[in-house]
C-alpha cells in the first residue's frame, strides 16, 4: 500500500484511484464516470449521517436531564441531610435539658411490653 507521497497510485475501488498531489500532504482522487453508483453511495452516507447527528442530538438531550435529575436529587439529599442534623441538634438539647429521665422511661416501658408479649405467649399455649 502506497503512503502520501508515493510513486505508485493506490487504487482503493472501482472508480477512485489516488494519485500524489503536487506536495506530500495531498491527495489528489479521480473519479471514473465509469462507475456511476457513487451517487447512490453518497445518498446512503448522507442518510446515515443524518441518522448519527440524531443519535447524537437523543444522547446529548438524554444526558442533560440525568445531569439535571442528579442535581435535583443532590439538592433534596443536602436539605434531607441538613434536616436530620438539626433534629439530632434538637434531640440532644432535649435530652440535655430534661436529663436522661425520659430515656430510662421508654426503656422501662420497652421491657414492661416485651414481658406482658412473653406472659401472653406462655398462656397461649396452655
Amino acid at each position: 500500500m502506497a503512503t502520501y507521497g508515493g510513486a505508485a497510485a493506490y487504487r482503493s475501488r472501482e472508480g477512485l484511484s489516488t494519485r500524489p498531489g503536487a506536495s506530500s500532504d495531498e491527495i489528489q482522487l479521480r473519479i471514473d464516470p465509469m462507475h456511476g453508483d457513487l451517487d447512490d453511495e453518497i445518498t446512503g452516507l448522507r442518510s446515515q449521517v443524518h441518522r448519527l447527528r440524531n443519535v447524537a442530538q437523543e444522547i446529548g438531550t438524554e444526558a442533560k436531564f440525568q445531569n439535571d435529575f442528579l442535581n435535583q436529587l443532590q439538592m433534596t439529599l443536602i436539605k434531607a441531610q441538613a434536616g436530620v442534623k438539626n433534629n439530632v441538634r434538637r434531640l440532644n438539647k432535649s435530652i440535655i435539658q430534661n436529663g436522661a429521665n425520659n430515656v430510662v422511661h421508654v426503656v422501662l416501658f420497652a421491657l414492661f411490653c416485651f414481658f406482658l408479649v412473653y406472659l401472653w405467649s406462655k398462656m397461649s399455649r396452655k
